[in-house]
């Protein structure tokens, strides 16, 4: 089974998603509200899938300061979304995140898994592509079976998903162009590199005008939608809009 990593924040306002907050009309609350809709449907994803899920959380020492909690409740606000998402929370393992940056913290994660626990394959996802299904891990787990490392890629040069059935040197790995940076760090490593189809991911507002086209057409047809990010999108009432000539993003009261 691939183990897949999901590396996880506490939703708290400013510090998940700030840059949507500050491209879109949602406030940095509604942002941190999207952001866990959308962990709760990775979470979902991967424990339909054949995978097994691990939610590696960040610790109160390792959030800015200005987002910390006192009474450090970092993993309780993290196993409480897996509780409301899982039929059976007990299928989550959790484990804190080690690391100075998330490069460091997910190559310490893989390192972890691959070498130490000698799973076959992991791969770390950010839950920021609600359309990462359940059928489209599990095809990224074959792919894993006659390659090395497995991207999925996302736009602005951003991956959705990075599989691994042997180390990379993860040194600054995850940083802009993070698509070709891993792919570039796998084939010097002398690893194959596998791509999966191309998923939305969402940390800005012009995601934002992918991604509730998307939603709101798929619930239209009644087709397979993410069930807790398509809940917000239609309760926040999201839109868009042709403004000016422009796709732009409107709420129903506007």
């Amino acid at each position: 089974m691939t183990v897949v990593c999901l590396m996880a924040d506490p939703p708290r306002p400013g510090l998940v998603l700030s840059e949507l907050a500050a491209t879109s009309p949602l406030s940095e609350a509604e942002a941190a509200d999207l952001y866990a809709a959308m962990l709760k449907d990775t979470m979902v994803a991967v424990a339909r899938s054949g995978g097994d899920l691990l939610v590696n959380y960040r610790s109160e020492d390792l959030l800015p300061e200005a987002h910390r909690d006192e009474e450090g409740t970092a993993e309780a606000e993290i196993r409480a979304l897996a509780v409301s998402a899982l039929e059976d929370p007990d299928e989550a393992r959790f484990e804190v995140q080690v690391g100075s940056n998330f490069s460091a913290r997910a190559g310490n994660t893989m390192m972890h898994l691959l070498r130490d626990e000698e799973v076959n394959s992991a791969a770390v996802v950010r839950g920021d592509a609600p359309f990462l299904t359940r059928a489209k891990i599990d095809s990224l787990a074959m792919k894993l079976r006659t390659n090395e490392v497995v991207l999925g890629p996302s736009t602005s040069g951003r991956t959705a998903v990075a599989g691994f059935t042997e180390p990379i040197d993860f040194t600054d790995a995850f940083v802009t162009p993070e698509l070709e940076t891993l792919a570039e760090r796998a084939t010097d490593a002398g690893h194959d590199v596998g791509f999966t189809e191309l998923y939305g991911t969402v940390r800005t507002g012009a995601d934002l005008l992918t991604l509730v086209p998307a939603i709101r057409s798929r619930w239209q047809a009644e087709r397979l939608v993410p069930g807790h990010t398509a809940e917000f999108v239609v309760e926040t009432g999201l839109f868009v809009r042709a403004v000016d000539g422009e796709p732009t993003l409107v709420r129903d009261a506007e």
